[in-house]
């Protein structure tokens, strides 16, 4: 009579697993993701979806608990060897099986990767704001683009989890009595004393010290790690711009993270070896939304027209200039071509764009063939006996004369 229930709840096994989010899903990382592609994929997701940032979201809470429990699975050999062997049941029955404690509380496990108390805030002492700053093309600023970055960070020790001890203890401070700080008292005078209140010296101020440092971080409980992050440059967005990456600064077990903040700036202009690099666009001058070019014309195409550019703009399409026939082009003329600046940074009604200002130089030639300076000379011998007046039509006000 028992055969038929067991072989229904065997049958029924396969159903739960698959009924339960498989953790690499959950923490969006590959089978084959090494320690610290975990560990990236957990200070990502357990600070995007920590309750105190989402206050009153009992679907990101429990999307907190399971981020948790993923991490707390696949950071572990053992029980991550388990998993890719049995799955969620596997792992159920070791924890049922003889590791009392085995589930960590989710706040207890973000307070050992972060620092401070497993909340944001709360009166938590926070460390310093860095600050660093990465330049990008200007063409990345007019069509947007995400640029992978690394930068040195302190990270508290992996090996100890920031106890600096190699069997995780900790014994309280015999000297200060775990107080770290030591009060000390100097004569000044005959009968006056003054109380200095000290640092201990023997456990550095935190109350406790080890037996056994830990083997990676000497005692000291952080590390110097390299770390990867993704930056968004939006469209548009202006130069000196900050982008602030929050509780991403350095990490200590003695205080919640700071924030680690990008300020953007231009890169000087060069060709690259790419398509995309090799375009007029590259050389544009930026304003706020503005964009600024200077084309050179020869004497012949500034005063007789008859002749067309077309410019690369930065993402790629062409931007058309021409003269007809006859039409004459002052030195230094300045031609605004609407809508080909740089996008509007966030506009509120849709894409919007700057302007692009074409200012025209005119290149004369070192000298003339013999020929062509009668011919020149013959021209403006004829124009001149028009009685041209160059002085109105330079735009110049008129010479006042004294009566006297």
């Amino acid at each position: 009579m028992l055969l038929f229930p067991t072989l229904a709840f065997l049958c029924l096994l396969p159903l739960l697993a698959l009924a339960a989010e498989d953790f690499y899903k959950i923490l969006g990382v590959a089978k084959d993701a090494d320690d610290r592609q975990i560990k990236k994929a957990y200070r990502t997701l357990s600070k995007k979806y920590h309750p105190d940032k989402n206050p009153g979201d009992e679907t990101v809470a429990q999307r907190f608990v399971e981020i948790s429990e993923a991490y707390d699975v696949l950071s572990e050999d053992e029980t991550r060897r388990i998993y890719d062997q049995h799955g969620h049941e596997g792992i159920k029955q070791h924890q049922q099986g003889g590791r009392p404690g085995a589930r960590h509380d989710p706040f207890d496990m973000f307070s050992r990767f972060f620092g401070g108390g497993g909340h944001f805030g709360g009166g938590q002492r926070r460390g310093p704001t860095m600050e660093v700053r990465i330049s990008v093309p200007l063409r990345d600023f007019y069509t947007g683009k995400d640029h992978d970055f690394k930068i040195e960070k302190q990270a508290i020790c992996s090996k100890c989890e920031g106890s600096g001890s190699k069997d995780g203890q900790r014994d309280t401070c015999r000297k200060c009595n775990g107080q770290g700080m030591m009060i000390q008292k100097q004569q000044l005078a005959p009968g006056i004393f003054q109380q200095m209140q000290m640092q201990c010296d023997m456990c550095g101020g935190r109350g406790s010290t080890v037996k056994h440092a830990c083997p990676v971080c000497q005692g000291a409980r952080v590390v110097r790690e390299e770390e990867s992050f993704e930056l968004s440059v939006e469209k548009g967005i202006p130069v000196g711009a900050r982008v602030t990456f929050e509780n991403e600064g350095d990490d200590s077990p003695d205080y919640v993270a700071g924030d680690l903040v990008v300020q953007l700036f231009e890169k000087e202009p060069e060709l690259g070896s790419e398509e995309s690099e090799r375009t007029d666009g590259t050389f544009f001058r930026r304003k706020d939304t503005n964009l600024f070019w200077r084309e050179v014309l020869s004497l012949r195409e500034a005063w007789m027209g008859d002749w067309s550019r077309n410019l690369t703009h930065l993402d790629g399409h062409v931007v058309h200039l021409h003269r007809e026939r006859g039409h004459v082009v002052q030195p230094g003329t300045v031609e605004v071509i609407h809508g080909e600046g740089m996008p509007v940074w966030r506009h509120e009604d849709g894409p919007d764009f700057g302007n692009l200002h074409i200012e025209y130089v005119v290149v004369l030639p070192d000298q003339m063939e013999s020929g062509m300076e009668k011919d020149f000379w013959a021209t403006w011998d004829k124009w001149k006996k028009k009685r041209v007046d160059l002085g109105k039509l330079s735009g110049r006000p008129e010479p006042k004369h004294d009566e006297l």
